[in-house]
């Protein structure tokens, strides 16, 4: 992540990043962490006292499209036809989690926007009507919040980089209605090659509104532009460790290492395919994302409502306290799993926000467009 620092009497030009003399000071921890688990009781039992205090914030959930499908829910009394509802939410401890606005394959352009503006009218509409599990969240403190009213937090995002429609405009309103997390892939912009003069702009943008990379799936030379270039924090909401399972989404151990040093988050799913067939399997890539890139820079995907497999023991919302149970079977100290659970999606959102606010004061709302910057 790049340093934050003071700039006075300087215009931005487009095409160049914001260099300030003066470090900012680091935002202030909100909630530190205190020993929770019980002596003499179970692993299970000091699984759910540790999510009791520090519950999950799971980093990717496709329930919104789900739904659609559904002709009639009730999330809050059950619903046996998707991995996710309130009853579940509350047995695995989950007290936040992000719903994905990614679409199908094959909208761009108008259709990508008009559909993701869709999937927005659904997710307030479905808050809206179980009012007594769900709210809807935006910042860091408003899940922590949420969470003390004894209901889980619902936010925005990600959406995929074609719902800008190429503009910085539509990312503004976006922002105005509450997203994020914007994937950087499957445009021109942000593709295999990396980000373009345009793409660098757009990434400005974001850092100035808050909203939030997440480079899953993105081409090496896309991350390495991004964690060279943002100001703030950046996550990857489905991605495990390649060395030990060679998905195209996991991260090799070189990139472990800069998510690292940039003090990014890695946020593991629980899915058969990314991470294996087991509850061990799911350990085993938490461990080496911890070792590799340090314990302040690995978190939850519960990858749940996608249409993917997911390993034994970990089916569906409610199954969180036995990967706890198994992470403290290995030794995991209850401190590392705060941050896994909870402290370092925390720590990401309050960063993004206070970068906001620095770039705010120093930077008007860009009115690149893309045709004057890769045309």
């Amino acid at each position: 992540m790049a340093d934050l620092q003071d700039e006075l009497h300087t215009t931005t030009e487009v095409g160049e990043f914001d260099d300030l003399p003066e470090p900012l000071p680091e935002p202030v921890p909100a909630e530190p962490y205190v020993p929770v688990a019980v002596p003499g009781s179970t692993r299970l039992e000091q699984a759910r006292a540790i999510l009791g205090a520090h519950p999950v914030a799971d980093g990717y959930n496709g329930l919104p499209w789900a739904l659609r499908h559904l002709p009639w829910y009730d999330l809050e009394l059950g619903e046996s036809a998707v991995d996710t509802d309130v009853p579940r939410l509350r047995e695995g401890h989950v007290g936040s989690l992000l719903w994905s606005l990614h679409l199908p394959e094959g909208l761009d352009g108008d259709r990508a926007v008009g559909a993701t503006l869709d999937q927005l009218d659904l997710v307030n509409t479905v808050v809206r009507n179980h009012p007594e599990g769900l709210r809807l969240a935006c910042t860091a403190g408003q899940m922590a919040d949420v969470r003390n009213c004894g209901r889980v937090s619902v936010l925005l995002g990600p959406a995929g980089a074609a719902a800008l429609g190429d503009s910085l405009g539509i990312l503004r309103a976006l922002r105005a209605l509450g997203l994020r997390f914007l994937t950087l892939t499957g445009v021109s912009w942000a593709s295999e090659p990396g980000l373009t003069r345009f793409g660098e702009e757009v990434l400005r943008e974001m850092n100035r509104l808050g909203v939030i990379a997440d480079l899953s799936g993105a081409s090496a030379d896309t991350v390495r532009r991004v964690l060279a270039a943002s100001k703030a924090s950046v996550v990857w909401t489905r991605s495990a460790a390649r060395a030990l399972r060679p998905h195209p989404a996991n991260l090799p151990d070189d990139l472990l290492a800069e998510l690292g040093e940039a003090k990014g988050l890695c946020m593991v799913p629980l899915t058969a395919e990314q991470t294996g067939p087991t509850v061990r399997d799911v350990a085993d890539h938490l461990d080496h994302v911890r070792k590799v890139a340090g314990a302040e820079c690995v978190g939850l995907s519960g990858t749940f409502d996608v249409g993917t497999a997911h390993p034994q023991e970990l089916g569906d919302a409610s199954c969180y306290p036995q990967l706890i149970a198994e992470l403290l079977r290995r030794g995991w100290p209850e401190a590392d799993i705060a941050l896994l659970t909870w402290g370092n999606f925390q720590r990401v959102l309050r960063g993004a926000d206070f970068t906001a606010r620095a770039a705010q004061m120093r930077r008007e709302p860009s009115t690149a467009k893309i045709a004057d910057l890769d045309g």
